[in-house]
């Protein structure tokens, strides 16, 4: 039998509660407040106006004029208590595949995490394309898909010095961790190669195609494919 999962409400500041589901299994610590983020904004509670999920906490944003903590309090644990009756309900993951040039000058720092790792560079690769990850939030900038990263033995260091602008489309590895770049920004992750696609689209609403509970895999395609491909928008498969 599971351990199960506890939830803490911390305040965060005079208009932010944050809970924090804590239990051994990270997969249902993150499917708790997930589910718990989505009761909150089907909820339409006046006065909350934010449910942020991450890995393991959602943060509740509210406006002080309108509602109190100890209210959105309430609220909250009224949430924990329907999802303690029901269970967490998450929707239908989509998928996305996503073709990937690595290394040259579209992965700058693929020889980098090769050394590191102990590893080949086509090992690097195969790890990298070899997973299926789950988006577990969205980051920034521009609504980045926070991921679980590759099965590398070792967690992968940032840069020393951080670029100044690191290019849309940047496929990126750091710690733990996996994300696609939406935007161009700058980035302390090491770039391992760069999607064709375009994964912002300023006139669509919301701006990126996927959710947190999607999932995505990447693809390896030859340099000579990027610009194929270039241009066309990351969209879920049919």
């Amino acid at each position: 039998m599971s351990a199960p999962t506890t939830l803490e409400i911390h305040e965060s500041g005079d208009a932010a509660l944050r809970v924090v589901a804590t239990s051994p299994d990270a997969g249902k610590n993150w499917a708790t407040v997930h589910s718990l983020s989505g009761w909150l904004e089907s909820a339409g509670v006046e006065g909350i106006h934010g449910a942020v999920p991450t890995y393991d906490s959602v943060l509740v944003e509210f406006d002080p004029y309108l509602t109190s903590a100890r209210q959105v309090r309430a609220v909250i644990l009224l949430g924990i208590r329907q999802l303690d009756y029901v269970g967490p309900a998450l929707r239908t993951p989509r998928r996305f595949e996503v073709p990937v040039v690595y290394g040259g000058e579209f992965g700058p720092d693929l020889d980098r995490v090769a050394e590191h790792e102990g590893l080949s560079v086509e090992d690097v690769i195969a790890a990298h394309t070899g997973k299926t990850y789950v988006i577990r939030c969205l980051g920034a900038p521009a609504g980045s898909p926070m991921m679980d990263g590759p099965d590398f033995p070792l967690p992968v260091p940032r840069l020393k010095d951080p670029r100044l602008s690191v290019p849309a489309g940047a496929v990126s590895v750091a710690g733990r961790q996996a994300v696609i770049a939406p935007a161009a920004a700058p980035g302390g992750w090491c770039v391992i190669g760069q999607t064709p696609l375009t994964v912002l689209n300023a006139d669509a609403e919301p701006l990126v195609p996927y959710l947190p509970g999607d999932v995505l895999r990447f693809r390896q395609i030859p340099a000579a494919d990027f610009s194929r491909y270039a241009g066309q928008f990351l969209e879920a498969a049919k």
